[in-house]
């Protein structure tokens, strides 16, 4: 019998209808019973200073780095920018990196999904993304690679996620679940 892991997902945009976000609640209705996905929210995160992330920090910085902290693993979906990540992703990146040698990040198995309405999937935000996770000690899933593109088209007008899309999400959700209980194991 698998354990069940509580999985941070950190989405890059902060629209309200935002195709990143779909995707992630798409996901954690896809997880395999092993995984318990929870949206960790990033958008009342101050831009990270470190002047005032001292002694007393910031409670939205204090309340990320504990949820970030106390889960087992991470997904970030990422929409593409100018061929990287959002503002807010980079700042939630930062902010849970920090104090220096105590980042929420390390050790925790990772995986990242680009999500565009572009055709290349936001090839650009994912690859920097893992640039990051390198640094920051997390070991990432490396397959299958998963970029979404055309995501204008991942739900109907009834919101419902697309047969042709819900393949895809399916094994690579399938193969993080996989990834987790190893490396949880290990």
């Amino acid at each position: 019998m698998s354990n069940v892991y509580n999985v941070a997902v950190v989405v890059g945009s902060l629209r309200k209808a935002s195709i990143n976000r779909k995707i992630a609640l798409a996901l954690a209705d896809l997880a395999p019973a092993n995984l318990k996905l929870t949206i960790v929210e990033i958008g009342d995160l101050p831009l990270y200073n470190e002047d005032i992330d001292g002694d007393s920090p910031p409670a939205a910085y204090s309340t990320f780095r504990q949820q970030v902290s106390s889960s087992d693993a991470v997904l970030f979906v990422t929409p593409e920018y100018n061929r990287s990540v959002s503002a807010p992703m980079k700042n939630a990146i930062d902010v849970g990196s920090r104090p220096h040698g105590k980042s929420a990040w390390s050790g925790k198995p990772g995986a990242v999904i680009s999500v565009s309405p572009g055709a290349i999937g936001g090839f650009g935000a994912n690859h920097h993304l893992r640039q990051s996770m390198v640094f920051l000690n997390v070991p990432l899933m490396q397959q299958p690679e998963a970029y979404l593109g055309g995501a204008g088209s991942a739900f109907d007008e009834a919101g419902q996620l697309s047969e042709s899309v819900k393949p895809f999400l399916q094994s690579f959700i399938n193969a993080y679940g996989q990834w987790v209980e190893q490396h949880k194991k290990a």
